[in-house]
């Protein structure tokens, strides 16, 4: 297939069709919403149902109806929109069951506006949902990684039975840049889904989906075994991009369409004799703690860069162990930072040449 230019949302949408997912349910809102209107004229031409729910909150439990009986499914929205998702998501985490979750993220809090933003970094790796639990969530950097993670996110949801977020933002959503589709890579050793409540025909013990337990000691036993998957996946899926971060003096974090701004600083800043790199986190959890860690060895300040009022800081100043300082940029409200502010924040800092 050759390359097609595409809008963020709508690469989403393709890419998870072609991952093979059947069910889509969502509701319609800003900056997402061409998701939905896709879904709309694909599904039922592969076999699928697209249904706009009568909400956010009848979106999700639809989702947790359809992951139940084992089918690939997805579900999108903005940030207020998975607030309102945020119990159904609990729930299916507690039922250990696989689905996709896409966030295209507005300014906030309340309605906000329909701008860029970065501002449910907490809310998608600390709160996005009661009890001791959390997903893993991805976060793209440019249209051509949105249709890759979201194939990705089907597989590793479905070899982990978890259900993934896709930590995305207004620009990407709807920016045009060409997709290639034939450059997705799939897993091959995904397990089957014995666990589903599809119907058994008499054939074997039926399966009961619940996050129910009113014994504490097995609500304990099923949260421990819960957590044993969490540190296999924080083993073997953190993922990131580094970019001249060799001998780099300081090393800016970034994330998503905010990366895109700093790696050209960075390019900028090289360009002066400031010795800067750029570490770009691609999962946010499980986040990249070992390798900044591993940066903090040779590198004396960091920088996190982010279109909210610092909340990915914390990670950054955790996963180095607060052995160096670390500086924040931001901006807020679907503001964003331009080249040449990240290189005067970087200017500022006075990075050895």
């Amino acid at each position: 297939m050759a390359k097609v230019l595409m809008k963020g949302n709508e690469a989403i949408a393709e890419a998870a069709i072609k991952a093979g997912c059947l069910h889509y349910f969502g509701y319609p809102i800003t900056p997402q919403t061409e998701i939905a209107e896709y879904m709309a004229k694909r599904m039922p031409k592969v076999g699928g149902l697209c249904l706009q729910a009568e909400s956010e909150v009848a979106a999700i439990n639809m989702i947790y109806g359809a992951a139940s009986s084992g089918t690939r499914c997805m579900t999108s929205s903005s940030s207020p929109g998975i607030s309102l998702k945020s119990e159904g998501i609990s729930y299916i985490v507690g039922c250990d069951l696989p689905c996709v979750i896409l966030n295209v993220q507005r300014g906030g809090p309340g309605l906000g506006g329909i701008q860029p933003s970065q501002a449910d970094y907490y809310q998608a790796t600390k709160a996005l949902g009661h009890g001791d639990m959390h997903l893993f969530v991805l976060a793209p950097s440019s249209v051509q990684e949105m249709a890759e993670l979201t194939s990705e996110a089907f597989d590793i949801a479905d070899t982990y039975r978890i259900p993934v977020l896709i930590l995305a933002d207004g620009a990407l959503g709807q920016m045009m840049e060409p997709v290639d589709f034939d450059l997705i890579k799939k897993r091959e050793d995904i397990p089957e889904k014995d666990w589903a409540a599809c119907g058994h025909e008499g054939k074997r013990k039926k399966n009961i989906i619940t996050s129910l337990f009113l014994n504490p000691e097995e609500l304990e036993n099923s949260v421990l075994a819960r957590y044993e998957k969490y540190k296999k996946i924080d083993e073997n899926e953190v993922r990131y991009e580094k970019f001249m971060t060799d001998d780099a003096d300081i090393v800016i974090v970034a994330y998503g369409i905010t990366s895109r701004i700093c790696k050209s600083a960075v390019t900028a800043a090289r360009a002066k004799g400031i010795k800067v790199g750029l570490l770009r986190p691609i999962t946010l959890s499980p986040f990249p703690s070992d390798e900044l860690k591993k940066l903090s060895q040779t590198a004396s300040k960091f920088l996190t860069v982010e279109l909210n009022m610092g909340q990915m800081i914390t990670d950054v100043k955790l996963a180095i162990e607060c052995s160096k300082p670390v500086e924040f940029l931001g901006r807020t409200g679907g503001s964003i930072m331009t080249v040449d502010d990240v290189l005067a924040k970087i200017e500022e800092m006075g990075g050895n040449k």
